[in-house]
């Protein structure tokens, strides 16, 4: 049995009820047995395949009762059935599957490129926790923040101020949620396995259960914006915004800082942001940002096969059907409900005042993630 928790985190929210199964039933871990089969760290056979499969034993079993187990409710997971649920993941993982495939339409930087070539400074996206068999590729505005919180509840790497670990997610102070040393990622591997590290990766690949969590692509942009440049961000400001003025607003000396920018009524416009993304000077000076970072460059789902492919638009149901499929339903509640979304509505409003042949490179820039993930292209916003 695979263990997840889980619980949502939308744009700016800041009170929810969450919980996980109170101390009376404490979540289950797997023996240390159990955690690491015994390795031939010289062989190599299994590292000659482009992707690494999925542990689809059991997936496949728990698909299976979930099916057996629905009974006469057929609709348990809110609009959709759980024949209905299963048959989303199989497109989903399908249309992956498809597209990374040689012959596919679909070309993009390191497609082909194997596992073993990844380097590790590329694969600080995967957190595992050995605990409970688990590895999150997290996506910074698809709910990251909470999810990291939850992995750090699985694997007890945190004490509260009484001394005992973690157990309430939203305790944890969301900066420490995001400080890397909490989490073990694969890009860790090398310095705490040395040579064995690659081997271990693909033992842990090929039996741990892999889930991701994805966006629309151009919905994500605006949320990162919003979080980042839409309101005070020093860190942001310095790094990226000040330059964004300085290239796209005719801006020859921005105000020094956020606070002093703001109060001039100066700020990066989602404009002079699109601009900033399809300068070809961007990447040359170092890799987009995480928070715009193409799912595909993060997360390489054309070399590692995901079990399960959750997408904030279907949150709800997706969660739902996760923790049934790990066992988890009884003891986590998926809480319903979000405030200050980013909607995918909004598009037309956003893109405004950006150019037809800029919003049309931008697609170009994001297509895989829109094509690998089955988001349709946004036709509207080809509309004069």
């Amino acid at each position: 049995m695979f263990i997840v928790a889980i619980i949502i985190y939308w744009d700016d929210v800041t009170k929810r009820t969450f919980y996980i199964s109170s101390a009376v039933s404490p979540l289950p871990v797997f023996p240390i047995q159990d955690l690491e089969t015994p390795l031939d760290l010289k062989s190599s056979s299994d590292q000659s395949n482009c992707s690494v499969k999925s542990n689809q034993t059991s997936l496949a079993t728990a698909q299976k009762y979930i099916l057996k187990d629905q009974g006469s409710n057929n609709h348990i997971f809110g609009q959709s059935s759980p024949t209905d649920l299963i048959v989303r993941q199989a497109n989903r993982t399908d249309i992956v599957k498809e597209l990374c495939l040689a012959k596919s339409s679909l070309n993009f930087p390191g497609k082909f490129k194997s596992f073993e070539k990844i380097p590790s400074r590329a694969l600080d996206h995967l957190i595992v926790d050995d605990r409970h068999r688990v590895i999150y590729c997290f996506v910074p505005k698809v709910a990251c923040t909470n999810w990291k919180r939850i992995m750090i509840v699985l694997s007890q790497n945190l004490k509260a101020p009484d001394g005992t670990p973690y157990r309430d997610p939203l305790a944890i102070p969301s900066y420490m949620s995001h400080n890397a040393t909490l989490h073990l990622t694969f890009n860790r591997f090398w310095r705490r396995f040395g040579r064995a590290s690659r081997r271990l990766m693909h033992h842990k690949l090929k039996t741990y259960t892999k889930f991701i969590f994805v966006r629309d692509p151009f919905v994500r942009l605006i949320s990162a914006f919003r979080n980042k440049f839409d309101q005070p961000n020093e860190d942001f400001y310095r790094q990226f915004g000040s330059v964004m003025l300085q290239r796209y607003a005719n801006i020859s000396k921005p105000p020094g800082s956020a606070q002093e920018a703001f109060a001039a009524g100066i700020r990066p416009s989602f404009q002079n942001f699109v601009k900033y993304l399809l300068d070809s000077r961007t990447e040359k000076k170092e890799s987009f940002n995480e928070h715009w970072r193409q799912v595909y460059r993060l997360c390489h789902p054309c070399q590692i096969e995901y079990d399960f492919i959750g997408k904030l638009e279907t949150l709800d149901e997706d969660a739902e059907h996760l923790l049934r499929i790990l066992g988890m339903d009884e003891q986590i509640r998926f809480p319903p409900g979000y405030r200050n979304r980013t909607a995918a509505n909004w598009e037309r409003n956003w893109f405004a005042n950006v150019s037809l042949a800029d919003r049309t490179k931008l697609y170009n820039l994001y297509e895989p993630d829109f094509r690998l993930f089955g988001y349709d292209k946004p036709e509207t916003l080809y509309q004069k």
